[in-house]
């Protein structure tokens, strides 16, 4: 019987995906949108604390780590900076990420169009984590400048020297006058390395959760926001889960002046192993996990619930 209700319900939705290509992907496309402004929203000041455990210096012979951890980086930024010291760089990631997620949950549709061969026989768990992965591709060349240019403003914040940026604005046009739109570009090998087994496991673990959580004889679709919530915050730890090594090495070579790592983040990983080990490619774990549920179960709520205004309106 469980299967059968897995089935159906899988069908359901591979059937909603065929009927009306061309409207199902415009209102995936403004639902993303939707989804990662509410991401964006909940999930900024941890990504500070994360991106700042992530980059701190080594500490010397003798000496402490300028942060002990995710509640001592929050009392020392609150302390310096005050709660706006919590949401430097967003300006970046939010003017971004509407497109970004708009791009992102689009390219996940499309995925599973192009898979889809009979409407009445469900998607399997590889062909969602295919389709996600696809989202990946597709959100990287929107997603780098955002990340470089937020990592450079949040670190910056944090150094005891001079402000080299004024804001978003100024530091994209530094980048450009430094290094070229390769400047402004740089991490994109990384980032793709991230995103792509990162946000095929995002799409895939949204839609088994939600089938998880789906009564028998009922479409995921009728879900309640509360099972939303929990399916699309498992969905942001199971991401990160994949994705945070990579992004300690993304951040790392976003975040370096140039020329220290000449072959881009295989001299990063070289340089992480020889001086700090595997356990720094977990940097930044805890503020991570803490993000991802509240801030991606906003994403996917902020998504079905405009998804839903969508078809009522259109």
């Amino acid at each position: 019987a469980l299967k059968m209700s897995s089935n159906t319900n899988e069908s359901d939705s591979n059937a909603e995906v065929k009927k009306g290509e061309k409207v199902s992907g415009i209102k995936s496309f403004f639902a993303g949108g939707a989804g990662g402004m509410c991401c964006v929203a909940t999930g900024h000041p941890l990504d500070t604390i994360k991106v700042r455990l992530q980059t701190q210096p080594k500490p010397g012979p003798g000496e402490q780590p300028r942060y002990l951890g995710t509640l001592d980086c929050a009392k020392k930024t609150i302390a310096k900076e005050g709660f706006r010291g919590l949401y430097k760089g967003m300006l970046a990631p939010l003017a971004g990420v509407t497109p970004m997620f708009a791009v992102c949950f689009f390219g996940n549709d499309l995925g599973k169009r192009l898979q889809i061969k009979d409407p009445n026989v469900p998607l399997t768990k590889v062909q969602l984590f295919l389709a996600g992965g696809l989202s990946g591709v597709f959100t990287t060349s929107i997603m780098v400048p955002g990340e470089r240019i937020k990592c450079l403003l949040q670190i910056q914040a944090d150094s005891h020297g001079p402000q080299k940026y004024k804001g978003p604005i100024d530091c994209a046009k530094q980048l450009y006058k430094e290094g070229g739109i390769r400047s402004i570009y740089k991490g994109t090998a990384a980032t793709l390395l991230r995103d792509v087994p990162a946000s095929g496991m995002y799409f895939m673990s949204y839609e088994w959760v939600k089938e998880l959580l789906t009564p028998a004889g009922h479409s995921k679709s009728e879900l309640s926001p509360a099972r939303v919530l929990f399916a699309g915050g498992m969905a942001g730890i199971f991401n990160w889960l994949v994705a945070l090594p990579q992004d300690v090495l993304k951040s790392r070579l976003q975040t370096a002046p140039e020329g220290r790592y000449p072959n881009g983040i295989r001299s990063v990983f070289t340089e992480l192993m020889a001086t700090e080990g595997p356990a720094a490619l977990y940097k930044g774990a805890t503020p991570v996990l803490l993000r991802a549920f509240p801030a991606n179960a906003a994403c996917f709520l902020g998504y079905e619930v405009t998804i839903k205004l969508l078809d009522m309106l259109f």
